[in-house]
């Protein structure tokens, strides 16, 4: 049959429209909202949320596909040709159609996040033509074992079920098998775990190779014991692949791809920060002076990358930042972390000291007690207020104290002042 014709009686194309509209329009916010600004990477994540919908219109149009032969009795009649190579020829725009829903997709998400000359993640793009091939060829094996009636509307239904719910489930590495956490990658300072990648590639592919026996073999009580093989092999390396791995799929980012100048304190960028770098520095340095002379100690180092390393401090600062958020940002960087204790769920009354020392670390170095309204509570920020007006001693004393009590535990803060005497 000639392409043409293929394509002109494809039911993909004339879903293809309905989907792009559908991706552009009802998705478009959802593709634009967490986006990060100038990352290929993030801009790949965020695409594949699409993933979701487009696999299910893939597996219904797969599945009209396979109830035309199935009402055609194609397969009672003698063929010369075996019954993959029929399927091939009308399943292929189907692929296509879901490829180009997913570049409706990137094309939304890239937009948004303004992102120059580059590529989108190649593995990201795998995943996506490996999971619309799985969806596309059980939609046609379903579309060839049920009635016309039940086959498009239980394969979308059963395919939106699977390509969706996973990720709502507390078994976390079973959503990394359809790909369905991709969408929360990736912040500056993280990058994509080829685990993920991994998990989703292998029990696609499974996917794919047991549906193409079974479609070849239809009848054949061996077929559908290697097909139950392929199924059960693949999901167990998938599983295998994703099982230490937690909801998001991601690592921390190479610090190797920061840019450092010669300043005290270093400041390190991210490439993506470039635009602002000058901006950044500049203020960033101001900040910490201001730190410096309120008796505060600043690290080295203050860096982008997601683990600061030793006399090193986190820049809290994201992909598209202001004068006000680089002063909060290095502020930000001086808080201390919780301690172990706290993060395993131990009762931690240093925390109510956060909001207060954040503030006024913020406050001295620069920031307006206007910026930090909608960032702390009222009562932190009027505290932090209050201690800023005490003689410079006493307010070092007073964060040096709370600080250390924020290193453990076992202690309250002690946010009172207390005022030396003399």
């Amino acid at each position: 049959m000639l392409l043409r014709t293929v394509l002109r009686l494809s039911s993909a194309t004339r879903v293809l429209p309905f989907l792009i509209g559908f991706v552009v329009i009802a998705l478009g916010d959802n593709l634009t909202q967490w986006v990060t600004p100038r990352y290929w990477l993030s801009v790949s994540g965020s695409a594949s949320l699409a993933l979701t919908f487009v696999g299910p219109a893939c597996a219904g149009a797969g599945a009209w596909e396979g109830s035309r032969i199935r009402r055609a009795r194609i397969f009672e009649q003698s063929t010369v040709r075996s019954p993959l190579a029929i399927a091939f020829p009308l399943l292929l725009p189907v692929w296509g159609m879901g490829l180009i829903g997913m570049t409706a997709a990137l094309t939304v998400s890239a937009a948004a996040a303004g992102v120059g000359i580059g590529m989108p993640n190649p593995g990201i793009l795998t995943v996506e033509a490996v999971m619309l091939a799985a969806n596309t060829l059980v939609g046609y094996l379903l579309g060839r074992l049920l009635p016309p009636t039940a086959a498009v509307p239980s394969t979308l239904i059963t395919s939106f079920f699977v390509n969706a719910y996973p990720a709502s489930w507390s078994v976390l590495w079973i959503r990394h098998l359809v790909g369905g956490a991709l969408s929360d990658c990736c912040t500056l300072d993280q990058s994509l775990d080829p685990a993920a990648v991994l998990s989703a590639i292998v029990f696609g592919l499974a996917v794919c190779l047991a549906a193409a026996v079974l479609i070849h073999h239809s009848k054949s009580l061996l077929a559908l014991a290697a097909a139950l093989v392929l199924l059960t092999g693949g999901f167990a390396l998938g599983a295998a692949c994703a099982r230490d791995m937690g909801a998001e799929p991601v690592v921390s980012r190479s610090t190797s791809a920061l840019v450092c100048d010669a300043g005290r304190p270093r400041i390190c960028l991210w490439p993506e920060m470039n635009h602002q770098a000058a901006m950044i520095r500049t203020e960033g340095h101001k900040a910490v002076d201001k730190l410096r002379q309120a008796g505060v100690k600043v690290p080295a180092t203050l860096t982008m990358a997601d683990r600061p390393g030793r006399d090193e401090a986190k820049l809290a600062i994201g992909a598209d930042t202001s004068v006000a958020d680089v002063r909060t940002g290095v502020a930000a960087g001086l808080i201390p972390p919780f301690p172990k204790c706290a993060e395993n769920g131990e009762p931690y009354p240093a925390a109510d000291a956060y909001g207060p020392i954040a503030a006024w670390l913020s406050l001295t170095a620069g920031a307006s007690s206007h910026t930090l309204m909608n960032r702390v509570a009222p009562p932190e920020l009027a505290l932090a207020q209050h201690v800023l007006k005490q003689p410079q001693q006493v307010q070092l004393a007073w964060y040096e104290r709370n600080a250390q009590a924020m290193r453990s535990c076992n202690a309250r803060p002690p946010l009172g002042i207390k005022r030396s005497h003399t």
